[in-house]
Parts: C-alpha cells; structure tokens; sequence
C-alpha cells in the first residue's frame, strides 16, 4: 500500500495544539488570579476563564488529532499495512481527512477510538455510544458526534472534487466505513447504512471488497492521476 500524507499540515496543526494550549493555562492562571487577588474585578477574571477554556478545547482537539501517537492517520496507516500497492492511503491529501483509493474503489474513511458500545438507530438514522471514559466525553473528547453527518459531508466533497476534475468521466460511488480503534468498543451497528468495523479487520474487509464491488483498472488509473502521488 502506498501512502500520501501532508505532513506540513501535520506539522502545523500539532505546533496550534501545543501553542493554544500553552496559551489557555496562561490566561486560565490570569483569571484565577485576578479572582483571588482582585474580586471586584469579576468580569475581567470571567472572561479570561471563558477565553483560556475554549482555548483549552482547541488545544485538547489539535493535541488529539495530531500531537500524542499514533494520530488518526499512523493508526489508519498501521491497520491497513499489508494492503497491495494499487492501494493509495491519503491522510490530509485530499478532500476528505483519510481517503483509500485501490480496487475496491473510493472509501472515505473514519477513524474513531471511542470505547464502551456504539449502536446505530435505523429508525431515528442516528449514531448512539454507550459508555466510554467519562470524564473525556464531559470535556467533549470521547463523544461519538454524527457520523452520519461527516460521512455525507466527505461523500459529498469527494465526489464534487473528482467531479471537477474528471468532468464527463462516470465515476464509481464513493463509500464510507467507520474503523474503531478501541479494544474495548462493542459495535451492535446491525442496519447501519455505512459498514462500522474493527481496525484489526480492516485489511480483510478491503480485500473482500475488491471481489464484491472492485473498480475498473482503467478507472482507477484516472482517479489516482488527480491525486498526489503516494510512496
């Protein structure tokens, strides 16, 4: 398997993580100070406690995604090693934040390391975890969010992207699967409209693919030209 990954973006987004960090217990240690040293100066203590906590949630999202390894795309890079090299694994490189392009077709991909049990709804079409750490999701670092939502939003970015620059050429439909990290997720995802899988039966749900629903060679060869070359 080949790999293309934008690791200036990494690079970047790690150094945001770590500096808004720094910079929200900067003004959390103002705000507490102020509070204890000057209470009449109440909403200048509350506002800096405010301003120093969302910058601990822009720091906590950064730091997540790409500071502590492995980040998403190291894990998403380890669980499908071993693929075939006509299989191009892109990380930041495309419209979509992971993308696996081979003969098995166009997948977005959504790396997820939630713990406790995730469930699909069919008749509300909805997402639901149970369990998990509580204290990560109460800081809003171990909540589910809507798959549903970023599926169709990567969907939809990648099929407008290879829209434009293939006009006129019939493209295959591009898929979604959800790949959980966790040892301790139970996924009881029975009518959900994307697969959800384990990361350790990645490779073996790829490769059953290409026999299932493969795409073209010919076609392939047109989707991978008007994407960066991966290594």
């Amino acid at each position: 398997m080949k790999i293309a990954s934008n690791t200036k973006l990494i690079t970047r987004n790690n150094k945001i993580g770590r500096y808004t960090t720094f910079a929200s217990l900067a003004i959390l240690g103002i705000g507490l100070y102020i509070s204890f040293t000057a209470p009449e100066a109440f909403s200048w203590s509350l506002g800096a406690l405010v301003i120093g906590f969302l910058l601990s949630q822009v720091g906590l999202t950064y730091s997540s995604k790409f500071g502590k390894s492995p980040r998403p795309d190291e894990s998403l890079t380890q669980a499908l090693k071993g693929l075939e090299d006509k299989f191009t694994l892109y990380h930041y490189e495309s419209p979509t934040n992971h993308l696996l392009v081979g003969p098995a077709g166009v997948w977005v991909l959504l790396p997820y390391f939630q713990a406790g049990t995730i469930r699909y709804n069919a008749a509300k079409n909805r997402w639901t975890q149970k369990g998990g750490n509580f204290f990560l999701k109460a800081f809003g670092q171990e909540n589910l969010g809507r798959p549903d939502t970023e599926i169709q939003y990567g969907i939809n970015e990648t099929r407008k992207f290879l829209e434009k620059q293939l006009p006129g050429t019939e493209l295959p439909e591009i898929r979604a699967a959800l790949l959980f990290f966790n040892e301790k997720t139970e996924l009881a995802v029975e009518g959900a409209p994307y697969p959800a899988i384990k990361a350790d039966k990645a490779k073996d749900f790829f490769r059953k693919r290409v026999k299932d629903m493969g795409i073209a060679p010919d076609l392939l060869a047109k989707i991978l030209a008007v994407l960066p070359p991966g290594e």
